[in-house]
């Protein structure tokens, strides 16, 4: 063989071994069909571009050692309930809600290991100016511990009341654990805030940090998207805020301020909240989950309020598909009507099929979604939804009054699905993400009041004027469709 065919010869048995190698992962690694396919072709039409895609994105890699101390931390959940969750806790009477409210208990407590705790107040804000004043009060008057976690910091405005908060309050020996996303706070992390916590005392960790090195054995673009904070194992506080005053966050965006609501908690579902907190921290610090557990305050809790609380974490290693597996269940329970809010509509094809079933056998479906979103591969493919669900008579509004990024789900007045998960693939299948499902019509007055007040400020798209967009739009769409699970 003459030297000069080398090379061909050499690219050819490496196209197939590239194939042969990411045909294997795909057929052991079993993803849906549609998918697998794409990985196939993609592998086979450019086996070296599609290979090393495949080795980015193709696979939700969270690395041995993540795996390992995910797999203990379901042990070490089941440690913390039994520590601070009277078993009387778990006993709902189920008599009072849907008859559909049980069964998702029961399908969250088989895929995630989660029960639903009675007895639970609650406060649902929707001004965040009043969200973070009245963290940084609740902050103020902690005596022992603060545990805290969020997907983005921003300096500048009312924000930075609450890092003024935490450096007094770890001044006067509270212990203040803070964790943030590496990636997600990114200018934050460049700035000096994190040094002026570190300074007085303020335990600051980074989130899923990113590197070259980190690449190699899992996937960089999973990130830490829960907002979580809990005070001396007594308040708790979730939502879709970040720690962001919105007159100085992506001011430039041209979207407008992002509007946003957030829970304050108090009674029995602290603790589960304070242990997927600790489970985070943990994975970061490994520092011993006792001493976690006892310097965060969590203690036997005591009923409080009406509310039935069931908290739903999700994330690559963490519960499978079960985050996905109860928004469906919620959805397939309603009845009547149903109401949903979210700030990026980019769905996975059960989650669509969903919402058309509910749609299609009478139930009133509503969906708010800003007009505009920050990111304009993400508006476009979210447009590409919009027929699927006018079709079928689901009603569409977009909402003006700034960048709506409450994140939220009401069934006939009874059950509420209130959090930090997106109706998107990335949040369901790359971001760790948690959400609380709420039995009873308490919190579903609330949550109707909130989304009411979305839908006086939106205007249901008009279906004849939608159709007579350009063929070019409808082509961008539909292209920007495809990339969904990475936007």
């Amino acid at each position: 063989m003459s030297s000069h065919l080398l090379p061909p010869v050499v690219i050819v048995v490496a196209h197939v071994l590239i194939v042969l190698v990411i045909g294997g992962r795909v057929i052991m690694r079993r993803p849906v069909r549609g998918v697998a396919l794409a990985w196939l072709f993609l592998a086979a039409m450019l086996p070296f571009a599609g290979g090393l895609a495949y080795l980015l994105i193709g696979e939700r890699r969270i690395g041995r050692r993540r795996k390992r101390d995910l797999d203990s931390l379901h042990t070490d959940f089941r440690k913390i309930a039994a520590a601070a969750i009277p078993a009387g806790l778990t006993e709902v009477a189920w008599q009072r809600h849907a008859p559909a409210a049980r069964s998702l208990d029961r399908l969250g407590r088989t895929v995630v290991g989660s029960p639903t705790v009675k007895g639970s107040r609650f406060e649902l804000f929707a001004d965040t100016l009043a969200v973070l004043k009245a963290i940084a009060r609740d902050v103020d008057g902690a005596k022992t511990s603060v545990l805290m976690e969020f997907y983005i910091w921003n300096e500048g405005g009312t924000a930075d009341i609450v890092l003024d908060a935490l450096i007094r309050a770890a001044e006067r020996g509270v212990r203040c654990r803070v964790l943030i996303d590496a990636l997600g706070a990114r200018p934050w992390w460049r700035g000096r805030q994190p040094q002026r916590l570190r300074e007085a005392g303020v335990e600051v960790r980074e989130a899923l940090p990113v590197g070259v090195l980190r690449s190699l054995v899992g996937r960089t673009d999973l990130r830490l998207h829960r907002k979580i904070i809990v005070v001396d194992g007594e308040v708790a506080w979730t939502g879709s805020m970040n720690l962001v005053d919105p007159a100085y966050f992506k001011a430039d965006a041209g979207v407008g301020e992002w509007v946003d609501a957030m829970v304050r908690l108090e009674g029995a579902i602290v603790v589960p909240l304070g242990a997927i907190l600790i489970g985070d921290w943990l994975l970061e610090t490994g520092e011993p989950m006792q001493d976690l557990i006892h310097s965060a305050g969590l203690h036997l809790v005591r009923p409080q309020g009406l509310s039935d609380i069931q908290a739903i974490p999700s994330g690559p290693g963490e519960g499978g598909d079960g985050l996905l597996q109860m928004l469906l269940a919620l959805i397939s329970a309603a009845q009547n009507e149903l109401v949903l809010t979210t700030p990026y509509l980019v769905p996975d094809d059960a989650l669509i099929l969903a919402l058309r079933g509910a749609a299609g056998r009478g139930v009133k479906v509503t969906v708010i979604v800003p007009e505009k979103v920050d990111s304009l591969l993400t508006r476009y493919a979210s447009r590409s939804y919009y027929d699927d669900l006018l079709d079928v008579g689901v009603e569409l509004q977009l909402y003006h009054g700034g960048l709506l990024h409450t994140k939220s789900i009401l069934v006939d007045d009874a059950m509420s699905m209130f959090g930090t998960v997106n109706f998107d693939m990335r949040s369901l299948w790359l971001n760790y993400e948690v959400a609380l499902f709420v039995y009873g019509p308490e919190f579903a007055q609330a949550l109707r009041a909130l989304q009411q007040a979305y839908l006086a400020q939106s205007v249901p798209l008009d279906r004849a004027a939608w159709s007579r967009r350009s063929l070019k739009e409808r082509f961008l769409e539909n292209v920007l469709r495809l990339f969904g699970p990475l936007l």
